[in-house]
């Protein structure tokens, strides 16, 4: 890891470190003891590995990984070895929605710098500047009423039902609703089948919106 010692590098580390005492702790599966930095490069290296690896397998959204994970991809978008992927009526509703002066904001379980660097090179170009602002989980965990209550009071319309949230999941959804916003499902290829009688309007393209 040619970054090993770099102070970026040194705050992943200990932000992993954290997380992985925090697992231990709790039990969660596939957590393993990470060695003191004076045990070697390589000791601590592998075990942060096969942490993280464990991670990924689990689909956890949470900021160590997800901060982790931005810096790696930074490191590709740079080099031109990634590309952000987006549907096909995403800028052109971006595009829309900007010229109409409504504001968009993105909330991903995805870093706010991998959030820019997905946007900032997408195969359509640089779609940053149809976009007001990032949140990430720092704000709270996606599936969670008080994380949607933070994002308003960041955003300061007047009230929760004047934010529109479009998400792809159906227990964000359900979070977001009880913050009191409005509430659109994506429904993707790809997606989790919703539940009958979920409730929610559903959209199959930004077109719809």
């Amino acid at each position: 890891m040619s970054t090993y010692d770099s102070e970026e590098t040194k705050d992943d580390i200990k932000l992993l470190r954290a997380q992985v005492h925090d697992d231990l702790q709790k039990g969660v599966s596939g957590s393993l003891p990470i060695p003191p930095d004076d045990t070697g490069k390589e000791q601590v290296i592998d075990s942060l590995v096969a942490n993280v690896e464990a991670m990924i397998k689990a689909d956890r959204k949470i900021t160590a990984l997800k901060q982790l994970q931005g810096h790696i991809w930074r490191t590709g978008y740079d080099k031109k070895e990634l590309k952000g992927v987006v549907f096909d009526d995403v800028p052109e509703a971006l595009e829309r929605w900007y010229d109409s002066g409504i504001k968009v904001y993105i909330y991903s379980s995805g870093s706010r710098e991998a959030q820019r660097l997905i946007f900032g090179n997408t195969e359509y170009g640089d779609l940053r500047k149809y976009l007001c602002g990032y949140f990430d989980t720092t704000v709270g965990n996606k599936r969670e009423e008080r994380s949607y209550f933070e994002i308003y009071q960041y955003v300061g319309v007047d009230k929760p039902s004047q934010i529109l949230f479009v998400t792809d999941v159906y227990q964000e959804a359900v979070a977001a609703k009880a913050a009191g916003l409005e509430v659109i499902i994506s429904v993707r290829t790809g997606n989790a089948a919703l539940p009958e009688d979920h409730g929610f309007k559903t959209i199959t393209s930004f077109a719809e919106i």
